[in-house]
C-alpha cells in the first residue's frame, strides 16, 4: 500500500515540473536521448512520444522546450513545416529545438529563419548538446558555428582565427595582423574567443567546452590581456579585425558593439515562421 502511495507521489510531484517535450520516430534513437537527459536535465520533466499525433500526452503541461527530431528530412519538407506550425498552435510560448542528421549551412539558417532556436546536428557530441539546450532553456539561442574546425580538432563547435575570404584583395598589414592572431592565441582560447563572439556568458561557454567557470575567466584574462581590450567586446573586435589600435570599430564609424550576454531570437509564429 505504501509503495502504491510513493508512486502517486512522484507521479504528482512530475506533473507539477517544467516539461521537456522530445519528438523522435525512432525508439532506439528517443530511448537514447530520454536517458541522457533525464540524467542531465533534473529539474524538468521530460516527455517522449513518436510524433506530434502524440502531443495529447502533454495536455495542460508547463512545456519549456519541444526537441523536434526530423532525421534527413530539410527544414522545408512539407511535413516539417505542418509539424512546426502544430507545435506553435499547441505548444504556445515553448521554445523549439530541431534534432538533424543534417549539418550544412542551409539547414541551420532554414531552421534558424523560422524562429527555431535551437539547431543540433547528430554529428555534435553530447555534452555540447546539453550546453545547448541548457542555453536555449534559458532563453537563448544555439546552433553549430559555420566554420572549419581548428588544427588537429574536429566538431562544428571548434572554431578558427578570421581570415578573408578566398579572392579577397589583402595588403601586408592585413595579412601581418591576421597571421599574428592565429599565433598569439592558444587553440583553447581561439575557441573561448568563438563562444564570445556568440555573446555567451561564462558559464554557458564553461558547459560547452566542458571547463570550469573559473578556467573560462582565466582564458578570457588572457585574451584581453592579449589584445589590449578593456572589455570581452573589444576584445572579439581586435580578433575579427574591424578595431584599429586607437580602439574605435572601423566598420561603425567609430561606434563600438554592446555587450551581450545571450543572443535572442523571436519564437516561432503560426505557420513555422519568425514572429
Amino acid at each position: 500500500m505504501d509503495g502504491i502511495v510513493n508512486s502517486a507521489e512522484r507521479l504528482d510531484a512530475s506533473l507539477q515540473l517544467p516539461a521537456l517535450v522530445l519528438i523522435e520516430p525512432l525508439t532506439l534513437t528517443r530511448t537514447c536521448i530520454l536517458n541522457i537527459l533525464r540524467r542531465e536535465l533534473l529539474g524538468l520533466d521530460i516527455i517522449d512520444i513518436a510524433t506530434t499525433d502524440d502531443l495529447h500526452c502533454a495536455s495542460g503541461r508547463d512545456i519549456r522546450l519541444v526537441a523536434l527530431g526530423i532525421g534527413d528530412k530539410s527544414v522545408g519538407d512539407s511535413s516539417v513545416e505542418d509539424d512546426l506550425a502544430l507545435l506553435v498552435d499547441y505548444c504556445s510560448g515553448a521554445s523549439v529545438a530541431l534534432l538533424s542528421n543534417r549539418e550544412d549551412e542551409d539547414t541551420a539558417l532554414a531552421a534558424m529563419h523560422r524562429g527555431v532556436r535551437g539547431f543540433f546536428p547528430s554529428s555534435l557530441p553530447v555534452e555540447v548538446v546539453v550546453a545547448g539546450l541548457r542555453l536555449v532553456l534559458a532563453g537563448g539561442v544555439y546552433r553549430p558555428l559555420p566554420v572549419i574546425g581548428l588544427a588537429g580538432t574536429s566538431g562544428p563547435e571548434q572554431s578558427c582565427p578570421r581570415m578573408p575570404p578566398p579572392g579577397c584583395p589583402v595588403n601586408g598589414a592585413e595579412k601581418g595582423a591576421a597571421e599574428k592572431n592565429a599565433t598569439d592565441f592558444t587553440p583553447r582560447e581561439q575557441q573561448v574567443l568563438a563562444e564570445l563572439e556568440l555573446g555567451l556568458p561564462n558559464k554557458v561557454i564553461a558547459a560547452k567546452l566542458n571547463l570550469s567557470e573559473n578556467t573560462v575567466k582565466m582564458h578570457v584574462h588572457h585574451i584581453m590581456r592579449k589584445c589590449a581590450a578593456r572589455n570581452r567586446t573589444q576584445a572579439v573586435l581586435h580578433w575579427s579585425g574591424r578595431l584599429t589600435h586607437h580602439g574605435r570599430d572601423t566598420g561603425a564609424s567609430g561606434s563600438s558593439l554592446p555587450e551581450v550576454e545571450i543572443d535572442v531570437r523571436p519564437r516561432l509564429s503560426p505557420r513555422g515562421k519568425p514572429c
